[in-house]
């Protein structure tokens, strides 16, 4: 009798046991199991082809400015492996010519237009983000709609040009100082802060003014970073407005004169009896002013590269 009570409990133990797999966690996707080696393996070739792929041109870029005109030559163009190295190219570049007169307008254009730009998208977003401020809906409203709306090419210069603009540095900034895209993702990472730091300033005294220099803007260096960096690329890189605005080729910024460079194949003012005389080689200096056009993001991004994650994701999905 006691040998029959005591199984009893047992295979009631044994059901209980077994009873809760129908309860279990379904498996896991494929991709979040360990990788085996071959799948190891695989990613790390894929990497590397990736990185050899960007990689590359830019070494051929950088090494063909830093040959000697003999050593292009031989190579038949562009030179992969150097042999002599020289920084004439550099050097006649920077030497005071067209190059360095448009570089320094690319440096200030960049400098001022990032400024203002991020000036007026962190008013912006952070007015956008207290749902409660007056005319907070319909602001909203009409900074997307110019997300999907734009008036054209056309008006855009018959506007610039009303407004004296035209053959000013202004319009290489105003017309494309703001990005609706750039305003909301601030506006979404200052939505994702805690509103009872907010409030407890308030409490203590403090104005709109005051929380968003010392509370907001601090909390929020990671997605001002990569929205600095953003702005700052665009506005190192913009061509087009000064092809259209600006007529004086002393004004034009360093993009328009590289265009100018490798397009049509004139050398920058200064550098043309270099050419000719042979000191030169004109694929160097089209080579030259590509890699001065490439340094200053090649040397900022690092910086602001550890931010992306954090600023973009977070300021794309809150709020």
């Amino acid at each position: 009798m006691s040998a029959t009570t005591d199984e009893r409990p047992r295979a009631a133990a044994g059901r209980s046991v077994a009873a809760p797999s129908r309860w279990a966690a379904p498996p896991r996707p494929a991709w979040e199991d360990e990788p085996s080696k071959a799948g190891l393996a695989g990613k790390g070739i894929v990497l590397v082809g990736a990185c050899l792929g960007v990689l590359f041109p830019l070494w051929i870029v950088v090494v063909t400015s830093l040959s000697t005109k003999q050593t292009i030559t031989e190579a038949g163009g562009l030179v992969m492996i150097p042999k002599g190295i020289t920084f004439i190219a550099y050097q006649e570049l920077l030497s005071g010519g067209q190059v360095t007169r448009a570089s320094l307008v690319s440096l200030g254009v960049t400098l001022v237009g990032t400024l203002f730009s991020m000036t007026v998208s962190i008013l912006a977003a952070y007015g956008l983000s207290r749902v409660g401020s007056v005319g907070h809906r319909w602001i909203l409203m009409t900074f997307l709609a110019t997300m999907f709306f734009g008036a054209g090419l056309i008006p855009t210069y018959l506007l610039v040009q009303s407004l004296g603009l035209t053959d000013t540095y202004l319009a290489l900034i105003l017309p494309s100082a703001i990005s609706v895209f750039n305003i909301l993702v601030l506006r979404g990472f200052f939505m994702g802060i805690s509103p009872e730091l907010i409030d407890s300033a308030r409490i203590d005294g403090a104005g709109d003014w005051r929380i968003l220099w010392t509370i907001v803007m601090p909390l929020s260096r990671a997605v001002i970073a990569v929205i600095t960096l953003f702005y700052a690329v665009g506005y190192w890189s913009a061509w087009f407005n000064a092809s259209i605005y600006l007529s004086d080729q002393d004004m034009m910024p360093l993009q328009n004169v590289m265009i100018q460079l490798v397009q049509k194949q004139e050398p920058p003012v200064g550098m043309g009896q270099a050419i000719k005389t042979g000191q030169l080689s004109a694929l160097a200096v089209q080579m030259a002013v590509m890699t001065l056009a490439l340094l200053p993001v090649a040397v900022l991004s690092p910086f602001v590269q550890r931010h992306f994650k954090k600023g973009m994701l977070t300021g794309a999905i809150k709020g």
